[in-house]
Protein backbone atom coordinates (compact mmCIF):
# COMPACT_ATOMS: atom_id res chain seq x y z
CA UNK A 1 0.00 0.00 0.00
CA UNK A 2 1.02 3.56 -0.46
CA UNK A 3 1.31 4.46 2.54
CA UNK A 4 2.71 8.02 2.17
CA UNK A 5 -0.94 8.68 0.48
CA UNK A 6 -2.66 7.97 3.22
CA UNK A 7 -3.00 11.35 4.30
CA UNK A 8 -4.11 12.93 1.19
CA UNK A 9 -7.06 11.08 0.75
CA UNK A 10 -7.73 12.12 3.93
CA UNK A 11 -7.62 15.59 4.08
CA UNK A 12 -10.51 17.50 2.56
CA UNK A 13 -8.81 20.23 1.67
CA UNK A 14 -6.67 18.59 -0.95
CA UNK A 15 -9.44 16.80 -2.10
CA UNK A 16 -11.04 19.94 -3.18
CA UNK A 17 -8.11 21.50 -4.28
CA UNK A 18 -7.51 18.81 -7.08
CA UNK A 19 -11.55 17.92 -7.33
CA UNK A 20 -12.08 21.37 -8.58
CA UNK A 21 -15.31 20.09 -10.20
CA UNK A 22 -16.81 17.87 -7.72
CA UNK A 23 -16.83 14.62 -9.20
CA UNK A 24 -16.66 12.98 -6.23
CA UNK A 25 -19.97 14.73 -5.43
CA UNK A 26 -21.55 13.42 -9.40
CA UNK A 27 -20.42 9.94 -8.46
CA UNK A 28 -21.82 9.70 -5.29
CA UNK A 29 -25.31 10.84 -6.04
CA UNK A 30 -25.47 9.06 -9.17
CA UNK A 31 -27.89 6.66 -7.47
CA UNK A 32 -30.65 9.12 -8.19
CA UNK A 33 -30.43 9.20 -12.26
CA UNK A 34 -32.31 5.31 -12.21
CA UNK A 35 -35.12 7.38 -11.15
CA UNK A 36 -35.10 10.25 -13.56
CA UNK A 37 -38.38 10.90 -15.61
CA UNK A 38 -38.86 11.46 -19.01
CA UNK A 39 -42.03 11.69 -19.97
CA UNK A 40 -41.95 10.29 -23.51
CA UNK A 41 -43.84 7.40 -25.35
CA UNK A 42 -42.41 5.94 -28.33
CA UNK A 43 -45.22 4.78 -31.02
CA UNK A 44 -43.61 2.17 -33.38
CA UNK A 45 -44.13 2.51 -36.85
CA UNK A 46 -43.51 -0.98 -37.88
CA UNK A 47 -42.79 -4.56 -35.54
CA UNK A 48 -39.31 -3.93 -34.42
CA UNK A 49 -36.72 -6.81 -34.94
CA UNK A 50 -33.80 -5.42 -33.54
CA UNK A 51 -32.37 -2.34 -31.85
CA UNK A 52 -28.88 -0.62 -33.16
CA UNK A 53 -27.78 2.01 -30.94
CA UNK A 54 -24.95 4.51 -32.16
CA UNK A 55 -22.28 5.89 -29.36
CA UNK A 56 -19.13 6.31 -27.96
CA UNK A 57 -18.05 5.77 -24.74
CA UNK A 58 -20.12 7.29 -21.51
CA UNK A 59 -23.08 7.35 -24.58
CA UNK A 60 -22.69 4.00 -25.21
CA UNK A 61 -22.01 1.29 -22.70
CA UNK A 62 -25.06 1.77 -20.67
CA UNK A 63 -26.45 0.01 -23.39
CA UNK A 64 -23.99 -3.23 -22.21
CA UNK A 65 -25.81 -2.99 -18.86
CA UNK A 66 -29.61 -3.12 -20.54
CA UNK A 67 -28.37 -6.56 -22.61
CA UNK A 68 -27.31 -7.65 -19.29
CA UNK A 69 -30.41 -6.72 -16.95
CA UNK A 70 -33.27 -7.02 -17.50
CA UNK A 71 -32.36 -8.63 -20.65
CA UNK A 72 -34.33 -7.59 -23.93
CA UNK A 73 -36.68 -9.88 -26.31
CA UNK A 74 -34.96 -8.60 -29.37
CA UNK A 75 -31.14 -8.58 -30.41
CA UNK A 76 -29.22 -5.05 -29.26
CA UNK A 77 -25.70 -4.13 -30.92
CA UNK A 78 -24.03 -1.45 -30.62
CA UNK A 79 -22.29 0.59 -33.17
CA UNK A 80 -19.03 2.91 -32.40
CA UNK A 81 -18.27 3.49 -36.19
CA UNK A 82 -19.71 6.07 -38.14
CA UNK A 83 -22.19 3.74 -40.49
CA UNK A 84 -24.57 1.37 -39.81
CA UNK A 85 -24.66 -2.37 -40.09
CA UNK A 86 -26.09 -3.56 -43.00
CA UNK A 87 -29.47 -5.17 -41.66
CA UNK A 88 -30.68 -1.75 -40.21
CA UNK A 89 -34.24 -1.29 -42.26
CA UNK A 90 -37.63 -0.35 -41.60
CA UNK A 91 -37.91 -3.07 -38.59
CA UNK A 92 -34.86 -1.35 -36.76
CA UNK A 93 -35.43 0.30 -33.39
CA UNK A 94 -32.24 3.31 -34.21
CA UNK A 95 -31.13 5.04 -31.07
CA UNK A 96 -29.00 7.74 -31.77
CA UNK A 97 -26.80 8.41 -28.60
CA UNK A 98 -24.69 11.52 -27.72
CA UNK A 99 -24.75 12.98 -24.43
CA UNK A 100 -22.83 16.38 -26.16
CA UNK A 101 -24.62 15.80 -29.27
CA UNK A 102 -21.75 16.56 -31.29
CA UNK A 103 -20.51 12.98 -31.87
CA UNK A 104 -19.05 13.01 -35.29
CA UNK A 105 -19.88 8.92 -35.85
CA UNK A 106 -23.44 9.33 -34.81
CA UNK A 107 -24.49 12.19 -36.54
CA UNK A 108 -23.18 10.07 -39.58
CA UNK A 109 -24.10 6.78 -38.70
CA UNK A 110 -27.36 8.45 -38.01
CA UNK A 111 -27.70 9.98 -41.78
CA UNK A 112 -27.46 6.51 -42.66
CA UNK A 113 -30.11 4.96 -40.64
CA UNK A 114 -32.32 7.43 -41.81
CA UNK A 115 -31.43 6.84 -45.51
CA UNK A 116 -32.19 2.94 -44.88
CA UNK A 117 -35.90 4.22 -43.18
CA UNK A 118 -34.98 3.07 -39.48
CA UNK A 119 -37.33 3.81 -36.82
CA UNK A 120 -35.51 6.83 -35.10
CA UNK A 121 -35.03 7.56 -31.32
CA UNK A 122 -32.50 10.21 -29.80
CA UNK A 123 -30.89 10.44 -26.80
CA UNK A 124 -28.72 13.83 -25.98
CA UNK A 125 -28.19 16.12 -23.56
CA UNK A 126 -27.68 18.66 -26.64
CA UNK A 127 -25.91 19.83 -29.64
CA UNK A 128 -26.38 19.27 -33.12
CA UNK A 129 -28.37 15.71 -32.33
CA UNK A 130 -30.83 17.77 -30.08
CA UNK A 131 -31.32 20.44 -33.15
CA UNK A 132 -31.66 17.27 -35.23
CA UNK A 133 -34.24 15.48 -33.06
CA UNK A 134 -36.34 18.59 -33.28
CA UNK A 135 -36.20 18.82 -36.89
CA UNK A 136 -37.14 16.14 -37.78
CA UNK A 137 -39.81 15.22 -35.10
CA UNK A 138 -37.73 12.18 -33.26
CA UNK A 139 -38.30 11.31 -30.14
CA UNK A 140 -35.91 12.98 -27.73
CA UNK A 141 -34.60 11.55 -24.28
CA UNK A 142 -33.16 14.74 -23.16
CA UNK A 143 -30.70 13.30 -20.81
CA UNK A 144 -29.66 16.11 -18.20
CA UNK A 145 -26.78 18.52 -18.80
CA UNK A 146 -23.87 19.54 -16.83
CA UNK A 147 -21.65 16.66 -16.40
CA UNK A 148 -19.35 14.37 -18.10
CA UNK A 149 -20.82 11.52 -20.31
CA UNK A 150 -19.61 8.62 -18.12
CA UNK A 151 -20.96 10.36 -15.33
CA UNK A 152 -24.49 10.30 -16.79
CA UNK A 153 -24.68 6.52 -16.96
CA UNK A 154 -27.47 5.92 -14.56
CA UNK A 155 -29.88 8.41 -16.82
CA UNK A 156 -29.58 6.73 -19.87
CA UNK A 157 -30.17 3.16 -18.36
CA UNK A 158 -33.50 4.96 -16.77
CA UNK A 159 -34.09 5.88 -20.53
CA UNK A 160 -33.75 2.62 -22.04
CA UNK A 161 -36.13 1.05 -19.45
CA UNK A 162 -38.85 3.81 -20.43
CA UNK A 163 -38.17 3.31 -23.84
CA UNK A 164 -38.44 -0.22 -24.27
CA UNK A 165 -40.33 -1.38 -21.23
CA UNK A 166 -43.96 0.12 -23.29
CA UNK A 167 -42.61 -1.61 -26.29
CA UNK A 168 -42.17 -4.98 -24.58
CA UNK A 169 -38.56 -5.54 -25.22
CA UNK A 170 -37.55 -6.05 -22.09
CA UNK A 171 -37.18 -9.77 -21.10
CA UNK A 172 -38.16 -8.77 -17.27
CA UNK A 173 -39.95 -5.47 -16.59
CA UNK A 174 -38.87 -2.90 -14.67
CA UNK A 175 -41.26 -0.81 -13.02
CA UNK A 176 -40.78 2.57 -11.32
CA UNK A 177 -41.37 1.36 -7.58
CA UNK A 178 -38.49 -1.27 -8.35
CA UNK A 179 -36.59 1.56 -9.70
CA UNK A 180 -37.42 3.76 -6.89
CA UNK A 181 -36.60 0.58 -4.80
CA UNK A 182 -33.01 -0.21 -6.28
CA UNK A 183 -32.01 3.88 -6.08
CA UNK A 184 -32.82 3.82 -2.49
CA UNK A 185 -30.90 0.71 -1.70
CA UNK A 186 -27.98 1.90 -3.53
CA UNK A 187 -28.60 5.57 -1.87
CA UNK A 188 -28.21 3.73 1.69
CA UNK A 189 -24.71 2.11 0.47
CA UNK A 190 -22.33 4.80 -0.29
CA UNK A 191 -22.09 6.09 3.06
CA UNK A 192 -18.36 4.13 3.61
CA UNK A 193 -17.17 5.42 0.60
CA UNK A 194 -17.39 8.94 1.11
CA UNK A 195 -14.68 11.35 0.91
CA UNK A 196 -14.97 12.26 4.32
CA UNK A 197 -14.60 8.60 5.61
CA UNK A 198 -11.04 7.58 6.32
CA UNK A 199 -9.25 5.23 4.57
CA UNK A 200 -9.40 3.18 7.36
CA UNK A 201 -12.66 2.44 7.28
CA UNK A 202 -13.13 3.09 3.55
CA UNK A 203 -12.85 0.09 0.72
CA UNK A 204 -12.82 2.50 -1.91
CA UNK A 205 -9.72 4.49 -0.60
CA UNK A 206 -8.04 1.33 0.35
CA UNK A 207 -8.15 -0.01 -3.39
CA UNK A 208 -7.07 3.05 -4.46
CA UNK A 209 -3.72 3.48 -2.54
CA UNK A 210 -3.12 -0.35 -3.32
CA UNK A 211 -3.44 0.17 -7.65
CA UNK A 212 -2.07 3.49 -7.48
CA UNK A 213 1.07 3.62 -9.94
CA UNK A 214 -0.27 0.61 -11.95
CA UNK A 215 -1.72 -0.37 -15.12
CA UNK A 216 -5.02 -1.95 -13.52
CA UNK A 217 -6.75 -4.33 -15.44
CA UNK A 218 -10.50 -5.69 -14.69
CA UNK A 219 -11.90 -9.02 -15.29
CA UNK A 220 -15.15 -10.39 -14.57
CA UNK A 221 -17.70 -12.43 -15.80
CA UNK A 222 -20.25 -12.24 -18.45
CA UNK A 223 -23.12 -10.74 -15.92
CA UNK A 224 -20.69 -7.84 -14.37
CA UNK A 225 -18.74 -6.94 -18.18
CA UNK A 226 -20.45 -3.63 -17.73
CA UNK A 227 -19.21 -3.08 -14.61
CA UNK A 228 -15.60 -4.19 -15.90
CA UNK A 229 -15.94 -1.69 -19.08
CA UNK A 230 -17.11 0.76 -16.98
CA UNK A 231 -14.69 0.61 -14.94
CA UNK A 232 -11.61 0.58 -17.54
CA UNK A 233 -12.85 3.67 -19.16
CA UNK A 234 -13.48 5.41 -15.78
CA UNK A 235 -9.76 4.76 -14.90
CA UNK A 236 -8.94 6.39 -18.39
CA UNK A 237 -10.73 9.03 -17.96
CA UNK A 238 -10.96 10.09 -14.27
CA UNK A 239 -7.54 9.30 -13.37
CA UNK A 240 -5.76 9.40 -16.75
CA UNK A 241 -4.46 6.30 -15.77
CA UNK A 242 -4.13 3.53 -18.78
CA UNK A 243 -6.24 0.02 -17.95
CA UNK A 244 -7.87 -2.70 -19.58
CA UNK A 245 -10.61 -5.15 -18.85
CA UNK A 246 -11.73 -8.70 -19.57
CA UNK A 247 -14.28 -11.55 -18.94
CA UNK A 248 -14.53 -14.98 -18.49
CA UNK A 249 -14.98 -17.48 -20.13
CA UNK A 250 -13.04 -15.62 -23.13
CA UNK A 251 -9.91 -15.32 -20.96
CA UNK A 252 -9.44 -18.76 -20.17
CA UNK A 253 -8.99 -19.53 -24.03
CA UNK A 254 -6.27 -16.89 -24.52
CA UNK A 255 -5.03 -14.26 -22.35
CA UNK A 256 -5.02 -17.06 -19.62
CA UNK A 257 -1.44 -18.55 -20.99
CA UNK A 258 0.27 -14.76 -21.83
CA UNK A 259 0.13 -14.35 -18.48
CA UNK A 260 2.56 -17.56 -17.65
CA UNK A 261 5.75 -16.37 -19.10
CA UNK A 262 7.88 -13.43 -17.83
CA UNK A 263 8.86 -11.78 -13.88
CA UNK A 264 6.14 -11.93 -11.47
CA UNK A 265 6.86 -7.96 -11.32
CA UNK A 266 4.43 -6.87 -14.11
CA UNK A 267 3.81 -3.22 -13.94
CA UNK A 268 -0.09 -3.90 -13.11
CA UNK A 269 -2.78 -4.73 -10.91
CA UNK A 270 -4.96 -7.49 -11.01
CA UNK A 271 -9.39 -6.24 -10.17
CA UNK A 272 -11.39 -9.30 -10.25
CA UNK A 273 -15.19 -8.46 -10.11
CA UNK A 274 -16.53 -11.62 -8.84
CA UNK A 275 -20.25 -12.12 -8.57
CA UNK A 276 -22.27 -14.90 -6.61
CA UNK A 277 -25.16 -14.99 -9.39
CA UNK A 278 -22.09 -15.37 -12.57
CA UNK A 279 -22.48 -18.95 -14.03
CA UNK A 280 -21.23 -21.64 -11.58
CA UNK A 281 -18.57 -22.58 -14.00
CA UNK A 282 -17.39 -18.90 -14.60
CA UNK A 283 -17.04 -18.95 -10.58
CA UNK A 284 -15.13 -21.76 -10.50
CA UNK A 285 -12.93 -20.58 -13.30
CA UNK A 286 -11.85 -17.64 -11.51
CA UNK A 287 -10.65 -19.81 -8.31
CA UNK A 288 -8.64 -22.07 -10.57
CA UNK A 289 -7.15 -19.40 -12.77
CA UNK A 290 -6.28 -17.63 -9.31
CA UNK A 291 -4.00 -21.11 -8.45
CA UNK A 292 -2.52 -22.06 -11.32
CA UNK A 293 -1.35 -17.98 -12.16
CA UNK A 294 -0.15 -17.84 -8.70
CA UNK A 295 3.46 -16.59 -8.96
CA UNK A 296 2.83 -15.53 -12.65
CA UNK A 297 1.15 -12.63 -12.17
CA UNK A 298 0.09 -10.10 -9.45
CA UNK A 299 -2.09 -11.45 -6.70
CA UNK A 300 -6.07 -10.43 -8.35
CA UNK A 301 -8.07 -7.67 -5.44
CA UNK A 302 -11.07 -9.14 -6.06
CA UNK A 303 -14.52 -6.55 -5.49
CA UNK A 304 -17.22 -9.01 -3.64
CA UNK A 305 -20.32 -7.19 -5.03
CA UNK A 306 -23.15 -6.20 -2.01
CA UNK A 307 -26.77 -6.97 -2.58
CA UNK A 308 -28.85 -10.55 -3.17
CA UNK A 309 -30.43 -9.13 -7.21
CA UNK A 310 -28.40 -9.19 -10.26
CA UNK A 311 -29.27 -5.14 -10.90
CA UNK A 312 -27.98 -4.35 -6.86
CA UNK A 313 -24.44 -5.83 -7.33
CA UNK A 314 -23.89 -4.30 -11.48
CA UNK A 315 -25.01 -0.90 -9.75
CA UNK A 316 -23.45 -1.63 -6.13
CA UNK A 317 -19.97 -2.39 -7.96
CA UNK A 318 -20.59 0.39 -10.49
CA UNK A 319 -20.74 2.80 -7.95
CA UNK A 320 -17.92 1.51 -5.71
CA UNK A 321 -15.63 0.90 -9.06
CA UNK A 322 -16.63 4.90 -9.91
CA UNK A 323 -15.36 5.54 -6.34
CA UNK A 324 -11.66 4.22 -6.69
CA UNK A 325 -11.20 5.34 -10.05
CA UNK A 326 -11.62 8.82 -8.65
CA UNK A 327 -9.87 8.40 -6.05
CA UNK A 328 -6.84 7.13 -8.30
CA UNK A 329 -7.16 10.12 -10.24
CA UNK A 330 -6.48 12.35 -6.89
CA UNK A 331 -3.28 10.09 -5.98
CA UNK A 332 -2.07 10.75 -9.75
CA UNK A 333 -2.46 14.85 -9.15
CA UNK A 334 -5.12 15.28 -11.59
CA UNK A 335 -8.98 16.66 -12.17
CA UNK A 336 -10.68 14.30 -12.31
CA UNK A 337 -13.47 15.79 -14.16
CA UNK A 338 -11.80 17.45 -17.33
CA UNK A 339 -10.85 15.16 -20.36
CA UNK A 340 -9.05 18.46 -22.01
CA UNK A 341 -6.64 15.89 -24.13
CA UNK A 342 -9.95 14.67 -25.89
CA UNK A 343 -11.27 17.78 -26.66
CA UNK A 344 -7.49 19.14 -28.00
CA UNK A 345 -7.71 15.81 -30.29
CA UNK A 346 -11.41 16.66 -31.71
CA UNK A 347 -10.26 20.10 -32.61
CA UNK A 348 -6.87 18.90 -34.53
CA UNK A 349 -9.75 16.21 -36.10
CA UNK A 350 -11.55 19.12 -37.38
CA UNK A 351 -9.29 21.69 -37.68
Amino acid sequence: MHKGNNVQLDDLKFIHQIDSQDALGVTEKQWKQLTHSFGITFQPKDQIANIVLSGMGGSAWPAMYIQTWPGLTVPLEVSRTYGVPTYVNKNTLFIASSYSGNTEETLSALQEAEARGAQIVVMSAGGKLTDRAHEAGYPLYAIPGGIQPRMSSFYFIAAFLELFGPLSLLATNVSMNERQELSDWLGSQVGDWKADVAVLKNPAKQLALEIAGTTPIMYSGPLLAPVANKMKICMNENAKNLAWWGQFPEFSHNEFIGWSSHPLEKPFSIIEIRSNLEHERIQKRFEITERMLSGKRPHPYVITPVGSTLPQHIFWASMFGDFVCTYVALLNGVDPTPVDLVEKFKAELNS
